[in-house]
């Protein structure tokens, strides 16, 4: 979008949602109603950078609830397990109401006395990965979320062996890729919903276009005009197309560090070690390093040996991949809305 039109697109005040569930549930539910209604101003978490401030219709927010109950099949009650002011949560609490069901608020994570009063109305959930990992060590937990028509998981990468824990339980599980600005998740399993288009381009990064994307960022044009290019938001991810069709999303384009001349894309090394069985949690980045331009260090939660994870790491990926450092910590630093804190990460290292 030209800077130029900016001021004919501009809203002169906008509706946050509240961090406050029952209070986001009030306003959500009046912006549903209202002939009318603001715009929604949604906060990015900031994970990777600084937070933006991202604006959103409702002819977008609604056109995701839509897109979302034909590919799951079903509506009905969501549980509210995620933040209210950020874009799933609201997302959570609209695809509920717009279903003609109050969403219920789970409290400390419990799914157990979230879902006591569950009748026959399919019920929904959207989870963090990190959120899963810990409803999939406490079975009582497990048993109750089994119970739910669907689990989406977005938020992160999920790893294939945390899915696969989940699902032999019992659990649907569909992973979600999207952000504040496509209303949410608009890709179910590398699938796009239905109305959203997805391409690459030649750098590799990831272009989504459709009915589901934010009109601008709340008072920078620029960013704006450098972000939404010919109708497609452009990501920062860098991703491929299998030859399904389905997407495949490498990671950041700006998480790929050179260490000694070798090219090392730092998410599918942490994918990696997240899949062995002495690994709870991990995260990898890059440090400047005299000798090698960029070292690799991994910061994770587990119990593993040096030697045997760099071993792990080569069995799939070049050797040149492993870091060169492991760092173990009791647990990762996380964000409001359960998102591992990458800044807070890299400003330790």
């Amino acid at each position: 979008m030209p800077a130029s039109l900016w001021p004919s697109v501009r809203c002169v005040s906008f509706l946050r949602p509240s961090d406050e569930p029952a209070t986001a549930i009030g306003q959500l539910s009046r912006w549903l109603d209202a002939d009318d209604p603001d715009h929604l101003l949604i906060e990015t978490s900031g994970s990777t950078g600084r937070p933006k401030g991202v604006v959103l219709p409702r002819r977008a927010v609604l056109a995701s609830v839509e897109a979302s109950a034909r590919r799951l099949g079903a509506t009905g009650r969501w549980m509210l397990a995620l933040p209210s002011s950020y874009v799933a949560g609201v997302q959570v609490i609209v695809r509920s109401l717009v279903a003609g069901h109050e969403p219920v608020v789970v409290d400390g994570l419990d799914l157990r006395r979230a879902m006591a009063d569950d009748a026959d109305v399919p019920t929904f959930v959207s989870l963090v990965p990190t959120q899963l990992h810990r409803i999939v060590g406490d079975p009582d937990q497990l048993a109750a979320l089994a119970r739910c028509h669907t689990v989406l998981v977005g938020g992160g990468g999920l790893d294939p062996s945390l899915r696969r824990r989940a699902e032999e339980a019992g659990v649907r599980v569909v992973a979600t890729y999207g952000s504040s600005e496509t209303a949410g998740g608009c890709v179910y399993d590398g699938l796009p919903l239905d109305g959203v288009g997805i391409t690459i381009a030649a750098d590799g990064r990831v272009r989504i276009g459709g009915p589901t994307l934010f009109s601008h960022y709340d008072d920078d044009p620029e960013l704006t005009a450098q972000t939404l290019v010919d109708g497609w938001f452009l990501t920062s991810d860098a991703g491929r197309l299998d030859e399904d069709g389905r997407l495949q999303v490498l990671g950041r384009l700006d998480d790929v560090v050179i260490s000694g001349g070798v090219k090392i894309p730092l998410a599918v090394v942490a994918r990696r070690l997240r899949e062995h069985r002495g690994v709870e949690q991990a995260e990898v980045f890059g440090v400047p390093d005299r000798e090698w331009g960029q070292r690799l260090v991994a910061v994770l939660v587990g119990h593993a040996h040096d030697a045997e994870l760099r071993d792990w790491i080569s069995l799939e990926h070049p050797r040149s991949w492993a870091p060169r450092e492991f760092r173990r910590v009791d647990s990762l630093p996380l964000l409001p809305n359960g998102k591992v804190d990458q800044q807070a990460i890299r400003a330790s290292l």
